[in-house]
């Protein structure tokens, strides 16, 4: 009995020195282990920056999105985890029968959520309307494990406007939290394109985190909230809503695109690509069907024409090839040219629009009139260097550097190009067909704000941009004679005045413009890419702007009247005087002087 005693006291004994060790001495250590293995971190990705427009407009924000959320620690079952699956599957038809609303989540979306992502909210419905909320706040039968979740997504309040220049979101995985392993996370919103994918990174909060305590099975029993997620930066844009939607409205209906920029320091009010498609269609998830009908709509509504569309220039380029002329040193502007209705280079003959010829010509009257056969004249006098090396120090053939993604540099070809990519050798007849803004000439909508933006400040490059700048950025200074700019911009103003652009008249705003009308083969069907280049006021400009329009009847005729709208919503117009005629009204007595430019 002794010995037996002497036993229990010896294992009483150790016993408690055991639960001493475990429950004193190696507390810490072993609660933190608990801990460790039980807790979960859940990121948290911060709220996403505003965009807004030069007047602080908003263009791009966030909303709260109610989405019907399972909670499957509240709906486990025992045994096997199908047993779990087919229980939230077989409640998730339930409730969308009690609804009246589709099942939109697949049972294997359930069955992979209860898998890798058990301790997280099962979103079975997404962006739920009010209505379907109200009908599952009052349903009869009670839903377990159901609740509203509330996700921020972004949204865009003036839907399809300015949507090629702000882009899209998508939902992908955060970044990492630095020095944190994370287990879990919310999708954030990620920038696609436009001035959301260039700046996402200013645009993209700081994530936070979450903690959850789960038990061995993996389920949820509780959750601390850890690091406050902090929101991203916002930024404002050079744009101006109000010439924006002037300039979307205009193009409305075509294929094309047009830019309105500050000529004094490079800042874009306007950018626009015609079709359309509207941003929203992209939260919280584009539709495939939508996203099918946009890839397979021939317009092409997802491209941006303004900074990606390739188009030779036209009548708009001849400016460029006027400038070269002088730079040259072996032109005189004053000397006549005598236009019978086409240039003949040898075997090759250009045809003037004017099929009857304007006659003897100077360089003023021939830019008013847009003569092919003078700006051909002189373009084989000078050579094709010097108008490259105007061209090129105009940005030509090269990304301006805007802060959009994916911006195309257009063409500007040499001699070297056109031999390696079409075995061919440059002939005199290229230099006259670029020299007249056509043959393997090829630039944007926005190259050609940025050129007429040069003649409009007389000589200054400035990038053009999107997001405001305290500095403007200067690329260069062209250093061209005053004399040189001065005829060149008179030319322009007569075009407006009483040449081939008059339709681009706003009462009470002098305006100085060029028409262009490029033929092109497209699958071997004949079309005309119109154009029309303008900036305003004459003596101070404080905007530049160039509209491109697919398959149009003329520069002068299609696209000078779109000009004068956007310039009225820059400038207003005076009130017209008793009896005067509006500015841009079709004149049927001079259509023929404008038809073919």
């Amino acid at each position: 009995m002794a010995l037996l005693a002497l036993m229990f006291t010896a294992g009483a004994a150790f016993l408690a020195v055991s639960l001493h060790r475990v429950q004193v001495e190696r507390f810490s250590v072993l609660s933190h282990d608990q801990l460790r293995q039980s807790v979960r971190r859940v990121q948290v990705p911060g709220p996403r920056g505003l965009i807004f427009d030069r007047n602080g407009e908003l263009l791009a924000g966030n909303r709260a999105s109610y989405c019907i959320a399972y909670y499957v620690e509240e709906l486990r079952k025992r045994g096997r985890w199908q047993n779990t699956i087919d229980a939230v599957d077989a409640d998730i038809d339930r409730l969308a029968k009690e609804l009246g609303i589709p099942r939109v989540i697949s049972k294997k979306a359930v069955a992979d959520h209860v898998m890798q992502s058990l301790p997280m909210p099962l979103l079975a419905w997404r962006d739920v309307e009010q209505e379907t909320l109200a009908r599952w706040a009052e349903a009869v039968e009670p839903f377990p494990g159901v609740d509203i979740y509330v996700q921020p997504e972004r949204s865009y309040p003036n839907n399809t406007l300015a949507a090629h220049v702000l882009g899209y979101v998508g939902r992908d995985r955060p970044q990492p939290l630095p020095g944190h392993k994370v287990h879990f996370y919310l999708p954030e919103m990620i920038g696609k394109g436009g001035i959301e994918g260039r700046y996402n990174k200013v645009l993209t909060g700081m994530s936070g985190g979450q903690l959850i305590r789960v038990d061995a099975r993996g389920y949820k029993h509780a959750v601390w909230e850890g690091e406050a997620a902090v929101p991203g930066k916002d930024i404002h844009l050079t744009l101006d809503i109000k010439v924006q939607a002037a300039l979307e409205k205009v193009l409305s209906g075509w294929r094309g695109a047009g830019v309105v920029i500050d000529p004094r320091n490079g800042e874009v009010l306007a950018l626009a690509s015609s079709p359309v498609y509207d941003p929203n269609d992209f939260v919280p998830v584009m539709p495939s069907g939508v996203w099918k009908r946009l890839n397979e709509d021939e317009a092409v509504p997802l491209i941006n024409r303004a900074i990606q569309g390739w188009y030779a220039p036209g009548s708009t380029f001849k400016p460029v090839t006027a400038m070269a002329a002088f730079l040259s040193g072996k032109f005189d502007p004053a000397e006549e040219y005598v236009c019978d209705g086409a240039f003949v280079l040898g075997t090759m003959r250009l045809r003037c629009w004017n099929t009857y010829g304007h006659g003897s010509i100077s360089l003023r009257k021939a830019i008013e009139q847009s003569c092919n056969s003078y700006f051909c004249h002189i373009a084989h006098s000078i050579g094709y260097d010097s108008i490259y090396e105007v061209a090129r120090m105009l940005g030509l053939g090269q990304p301006s550097g805007i802060d959009l993604p994916a911006e195309s540099g257009g063409l500007l070809p040499t001699a070297k190009w056109k031999q390696d990519r079409m075995r061919d050798l440059w002939r005199p007849g290229d230099t006259c067909q670029i020299g007249i803004g056509q043959g393997l000439l090829i630039t944007t909508p926005l190259q050609m704000a940025v050129v007429t933006s040069v003649f409009a400040n007389r000589g200054s490059l400035y990038r053009p941009h999107l997001a405001r700048q305290a500095i403007a950025p200067l690329e260069r200074e062209m250093g061209w004679p005053a004399q040189a700019v001065a005829a060149v911009r008179e030319g322009m103003r007569d075009v407006a005045e009483v040449g081939t652009g008059r339709r681009v008249q706003v009462r009470g705003l002098s305006v100085a413009a060029k028409t262009g009308t490029a033929e092109v083969d497209t699958a071997g069907v004949r079309r005309k890419n119109t154009w029309v280049t303008a900036f305003a006021p004459f003596d101070s400009p404080t905007a530049a702007v160039a509209i491109m329009v697919e398959n149009g009847e003329s520069g002068g005729l299609t696209v000078a009247p779109m000009v004068r709208e956007v310039l009225v919503s820059i400038f207003g117009e005076e009130p017209a005087a008793e009896g005067e005629g509006i500015p841009g009204a079709r004149d049927f007595t001079a259509d023929m002087e404008v038809r073919g430019d």
